[in-house]
């Protein structure tokens, strides 16, 4: 009896840690993985949901929405060979003289260093590390949004900020994102972050949106735009058949 407790223990050890990347995961693909049957890891989906660390979806399973991402320096390294791939193929939709939103994500970070042969541009942003890459170089002029910055964002994003960014129309926002879902949208996890990111939607006249393939079917905690509002989108796996109906509408380039 002991002997089979651990062993249960053990795989809903190795479930959450499959859970952690934030995506949601089948029980097929769980099963398979763990070398089970399916009716064994609903079974243990089903204990781990009656501890509240997991939701329970159709035919699969996801981590309970953490509050926070960690801090920028840790992020910057998460999938960087991806996010230095989309920022590549981002850049080339940014012209010399072009006025931009670049939001905080570290996506959006990685594009703005792939920028700094670009002259002439106008940058909008409220993040620190957008504002040292592209700020006093090649005749640019920079608008950093100010307030109460966040430490572990390394940006500023409360009203202040806000209002700031608000009186701006951009002609282009780069923006990233915490989670991306068929049924919920687009999500963030940071709730200034996210009113920013609502902000770029609804002030710019284009919106191009930097997602590695981990964002989706992840889920984040607040909600932020639809996936009607990306014009374009910038990602480095082909997407599946039902993403790439979500964003039909929109110019989809895999990097």
């Amino acid at each position: 009896m002991e002997g089979a407790i651990e062993k249960r223990s053990q795989r809903q050890r190795e479930i959450m840690s499959r859970l952690r990347s934030g995506r949601t995961l089948s029980v097929t693909a769980l099963a398979a993985d763990l070398a089970v049957s399916d009716e064994t890891i609903r079974r243990e989906l089903r204990a781990l949901e009656d501890h509240g660390v997991i939701i329970r979806e159709h035919g699969g399973a996801r981590m309970t929405a953490p509050v926070h991402e960690g801090p920028l320096h840790q992020r910057m390294e998460e999938n960087s060979d991806a996010k230095l791939r989309i920022a590549r193929a981002a850049a080339e939709f940014v012209l010399d003289g072009a006025i931009l939103f670049i939001d905080s994500g570290t996506t959006s970070c990685f594009i703005a260093r792939q920028l700094v042969d670009r002259r002439a541009l106008t940058v909008i942003t409220n993040s620190l590390r957008v504002a040292n890459d592209l700020g006093g170089i090649n005749n640019n002029r920079l608008f950093l949004a100010g307030g109460q910055m966040d430490y572990d964002y390394r940006a500023f994003s409360d009203h202040h900020a806000q209002d700031f960014v608000r009186g701006f129309t951009p002609h282009l926002a780069i923006l990233s994102v915490g989670g991306i879902s068929t049924e919920r949208g687009l999500m963030d996890f940071h709730p200034g972050e996210a009113e920013m990111s609502r902000i770029a939607y609804a002030t710019s006249k284009q919106v191009l949106l930097g997602a590695d393939s981990s964002k989706f079917g992840r889920y984040a905690l607040i909600q932020t735009a639809a996936l009607s509002e990306v014009d374009i989108l910038v990602t480095d796996q082909p997407l599946e058949d039902d993403y790439a109906r979500a964003f039909a509408h929109a110019e989809v380039v895999v990097a």
